[in-house]
């Protein structure tokens, strides 16, 4: 829905907290100022209720058809922008992951809100995506799962105005997630948290003690190393070295991570050590409580029917390693040259 008034209305709109666009029409010596629903409904309460009873009219006369009232109303009522001069962004969950987006015809509100947020830390092409309009269709920015884990941990490691911005984009992110419902705020939550806390763990002087399959065994980190490389078959890895003392048993323990599959999921592999199964079985356990150790989540078991045994590690595993400071780069390294 569009307002249009006179360029002095503008200054009583923005007292009233409402962002508008002043705009010159073509050519011509004509300014005028455009305001939309959404953004009348971050303005003060008055204001909302006297355009809420405007629209009312409007539909008892049969100005404006009743499903574009009803929505016109529900925005309005909600006063769903949190801050001024933000935009509305949307978010739903689809098949569990977060969509963050905001949509719009204009193509310049859309170079806007991406350079916002490159300002505020994100890449394009890496953080979010960005699209113009075409046609009737509309243009959009989209921000990656990445994306909001790059602006929190700006957030808290960031500097000067960028920390800022990317505090006040987080907050507001929040926002708009809690008024979506639990879910969503859930699942925003804990992909600022995982932003939030890279980086910010040391390997150095690691010692846990962890409990895996009923028994307790207590882990000790003593040495480290993360880096990529390149397999036989030509596919790109990270390699993460642990050398460790589980149980007062000293050994090395690594990792590969790649991509696999249509999803271009990262998986991690590693396979146990020894001769004798009973020998597999006990590197393997050791191996397991490293690793729930450093991320709290068990590795996947997998017995095989010539003996071997492998442990699988996931995209969940990966974000618990990106929490120390001695492997985060190597991983962002990682995940910038292998992500799609």
């Amino acid at each position: 829905m569009r307002y249009y008034c006179r360029i002095t209305n503008a200054r009583f709109l923005r007292l009233a907290g409402v962002a508008t666009e002043v705009r010159k029409e073509g050519g011509r010596d004509v300014w005028y100022v455009k305001v939309y629903t959404d953004m009348l409904a971050a303005g003060r309460e008055e204001l909302r209720k006297a355009i809420a009873e405007i629209v009312e009219t409007a539909r008892s006369k049969g100005w404006v058809d009743e499903k574009r009232a009803k929505r016109w109303l529900e925005e309005l009522k909600r006063g769903r922008v949190l801050k001024e001069g933000w935009p509305k962004y949307e978010m739903r969950l689809v098949k569990g992951a977060l969509v963050v987006s905001f949509s719009f015809t204009n193509s310049s509100n859309i170079e806007r809100e991406a350079q916002r947020l490159r300002e505020t830390g994100p890449v394009e092409g890496k953080h979010f995506t960005a699209k113009m309009p075409e046609g009737d269709s509309n243009g959009y920015v989209r921000i990656l799962r990445e994306g909001l884990e790059r602006a929190a941990w700006l957030s808290v490691h960031g500097e000067g105005e960028r920390q800022k911005l990317a505090a006040e984009f987080v907050e507001y992110i929040l926002q708009r997630a809690r008024e979506e419902g639990d879910a969503a705020y859930e699942k925003a939550g804990k992909i600022i948290e995982e932003g939030r806390s890279r980086g910010s763990l040391t390997l150095k002087g690691f010692e846990k003690k962890i409990e895996v399959e009923g028994r307790e065994h207590v882990v000790k980190v003593v040495g480290w190393n993360a880096e990529l490389e390149m397999s036989k078959s030509g596919k790109k890895l990270l390699r993460i070295r642990i050398t460790a003392e589980v149980d007062g048993i000293k050994g090395d323990y690594m990792i590969a991570y790649g991509r696999y599959g249509k999803l271009n999921a990262a998986r991690g592999y590693a396979a146990a050590r020894g001769d004798a199964p009973e020998v597999r079985k006990a590197d393997a356990e050791r191996f397991s409580a490293l690793v729930k150790a450093l991320t709290g989540r068990e590795p996947r078991i997998i017995e095989r029917s010539n003996g071997e045994i492998m442990m699988e590690c996931g995209r969940g595993h990966l974000d618990g390693f990106r929490r120390y400071a001695e492997l985060v780069d190597a991983i962002e390294k990682r995940l910038e040259e292998t992500d799609r």
